[in-house]
């Protein structure tokens, strides 16, 4: 049985529908194929006369533009992503695979982010349609303001999640310049918009925890509230391993998020999306609220896990139950 929801019954703006095009978002995203193959740019285009969606695109930038703060927040990270890096030096610094950690721990302990980890590039990442020839991505994640964040879907939370990706994309425009001063090639990739790489599959593999039935990663320390951002290069930095807390099978059990969604976008069961069995959020029911609420983010700021203080505990007793389940 679905909890009462302060949101429902929701009822899209006829305006927003009128745009709806002959094509389902989770068509474009693979829900059903059991067949792998590359992601396709479905939303968050660069260009949004790009995609069958980009009506959609339009419209949610015409929804923001009653506040004048988003516009505001956009200039700001507008304003990063113009800064310009600098060249590449001549010269490549040779470092120990403990003083490359030692460099990228720094931008955490300098709160340029809070997280930080690196893989190696799978293909299976790579945007259809685009080509990335370096070896090895950086991810980063920074962490949302919860006091923020938990008024969602009020603007406050939606302001907080543009100035999470300035301060992404400002983390791996800083990270790439510190590469590129060394003599290594560094390419920085921010969101929201869609680029080369999809930014989830890279922070699940290098540690940055499991992913949610929200569709976002839940990280202990963090949980679901944090943005990612990414840098390429061909540094030769250690890979950071994926880590596993038991949080796909508390997800198993838990609705939170499930009841909380407005328009029932989420699933109690995982789907097959591209040949995979994944947590999935249904694009077409999601949208039309998230476009009419300022990008939303309920369902990431009502998980347990995203709650301050909550998830080292959790993940603490997630880790008691699985030694007390492997013990003979």
């Amino acid at each position: 049985m679905v909890r009462k929801n302060p949101y429902r019954p929701f009822v899209p703006d006829p305006e927003q529908m009128a745009l709806w095009p002959d094509l389902s978002g989770n068509a474009v995203n693979g829900l059903g194929e059991t067949v792998p193959r590359p992601a396709r740019m479905v939303y968050w285009a660069p260009d949004p006369g790009d995609i069958p969606h980009g009506d959609l695109q339009l419209y949610f930038y015409a929804q923001s533009a009653r506040d004048p703060r988003f516009a505001e927040a956009r200039v700001g990270r507008q304003a990063v992503l113009d800064a310009p890096l600098p060249a590449v030096a001549d010269q490549t610094v040779a470092r120990s695979q403990q003083d490359w950690s030692t460099g990228l721990a720094t931008f955490v302990a300098d709160g340029v982010c809070e997280l930080i980890g690196v893989a190696e590039i799978d293909p299976d990442w790579i945007v259809d349609g685009h080509d990335i020839t370096l070896p090895r991505v950086i991810m980063l994640g920074v962490h949302h303001d919860y006091d923020a964040l938990k008024t969602a879907p009020d603007a406050v939370a939606g302001l907080d999640v543009m100035e999470q990706y300035r301060r992404a994309a400002l983390g791996a425009k800083s990270i790439a310049g510190w590469l590129r001063t060394q003599g290594w090639q560094a390419d920085p990739l921010t969101g929201p918009m869609t680029g080369a790489l999809t930014m989830i599959p890279p922070a699940l593999a290098c540690g940055f925890g499991e992913l949610g039935k929200h569709g976002s990663i839940i990280n202990p320390d963090l949980g679901a509230a944090f943005r990612l951002s990414a840098v390429l290069t061909d540094a030769p930095l250690p890979v950071t391993p994926a880590q596993n807390h038991g949080i796909d099978g508390f997800c198993q059990n838990c609705r939170i998020c499930e009841d909380a969604c407005p328009p029932q976008a989420l699933s109690a069961d995982k789907q097959t999306v591209r040949g995979a069995d994944k947590w999935y959020v249904d694009f077409d029911k999601c949208l039309p609220f998230f476009n009419q609420h300022h990008g939303c983010a309920i369902c990431i700021a009502v998980c347990p896990w995203s709650l301050p203080g909550v998830g080292p505990n959790l993940a603490a007793k997630l880790a008691r139950r699985a030694h007390r389940n492997a013990d003979p």
